[in-house]
């Protein structure tokens, strides 16, 4: 995938996981945007080549509140 159309689907797909974090832990915006980045799921979505970036952001979300709990994540099956 082209670098800006990668970029383009994170500006997609961070700003709704954020959303879900927010309405989950009662986060403010910057709060859960600073959790979501220092995730691990983070790490691994902006490597494009783990292909995270094709699951949703309910799956995203999923995987972030996994390592909140447990302190690791599992992959989907598509991923």
């Amino acid at each position: 995938m082209e670098k800006q159309k990668f970029e383009a689907m994170l500006i997609l797909l961070v700003p709704q996981v954020i959303h879900l974090i927010t309405e989950k832990y009662l986060y403010d915006e910057v709060t859960a945007t600073k959790a979501f980045y220092d995730s691990k799921v983070y790490s691994f979505l902006e490597q494009e080549d783990t292909k995270l970036w094709h699951l949703s952001a309910l799956t995203l979300f999923h995987m972030f509140d996994e390592e909140k709990t447990t302190g690791t994540f599992t992959f989907p099956e598509e991923a």
